[in-house]
């Protein structure tokens, strides 16, 4: 990553930083068997996630008419942090370490819920890399482009000195409403495939995202 205009670095959390795809999957398909209802797989999962959260509901047909939104998202996290599968993708501490070295502050901004992620944060010993930790106050995943927005506001650096990694098309439309530039990393909840219609830089792994800028 050539970094001689960018002065601040956001990292997304899920599927970025923390590979969580298969945990999500994981709980996914015991709500859905709890339900009576089919499966999915990982591929399957990855071509039609997506933000908001609720519409990727729809798409697994899940049965949202009959069941209450909040209680449904209380159900996911229930079990999805008991996911023994979660952690961080390979190479992540790495390259926050080389981009600390590199004298690059770093925040995140994710659409998780702030007390969850600062404990996600807390327990993989990770938190002293980032100066701001940005998370949502709900379980709905919605969309974080305000919370993007007041993120911005805090850090008081011109958008084109920012770059943001996320892995989701999500991320691609918050960084391009924010104006900052964007590097997309495809191993975690949405395919390459998916993430290049972004027309955004994508990279297979953490590893090569000090080669993009």
């Amino acid at each position: 990553m050539q970094t001689e205009n960018i002065r601040h670095l956001i990292w997304d959390w899920n599927g970025t930083l923390l590979d969580d795809t298969l945990a999500s999957v994981n709980a996914i398909n015991t709500m859905l068997a709890r339900r009576g209802l089919a499966c999915i797989d990982v591929p399957y999962y990855r071509e039609v996630f997506g933000f908001p959260v609720i519409d990727f509901y729809r798409t697994i047909n899940f049965p949202l008419a009959r069941e209450d939104w909040d209680c449904v998202a209380r159900e996911f996290h229930d079990l999805f942090l008991q996911e023994p599968s979660m952690r961080l993708q390979d190479g992540a501490r790495e390259a926050l370490e080389r981009i600390r070295r590199r004298g690059l502050p770093q925040s995140i901004l994710s659409a998780s819920e702030q007390g969850i992620l600062d404990r996600m944060l807390d327990g993989f010993g990770i938190r002293a890399y980032f100066t701001d930790v940005f998370g949502v106050d709900n379980l709905h995943g919605a969309s974080k482009l305000e919370l993007g927005r007041g993120l911005l506001r805090k850090l008081a650096l011109p958008p084109e000195h920012i770059l943001l990694i996320g892995d989701t098309l999500h991320d691609a439309e918050v960084a391009r409403a924010l104006g900052v530039h964007c590097v997309l990393v495809a191993q975690g909840h949405q395919s390459a495939p998916r993430l290049e219609q972004s027309g955004m830089p994508v990279v297979a792994d953490l590893n090569q995202v000090a080669k993009k800028g």
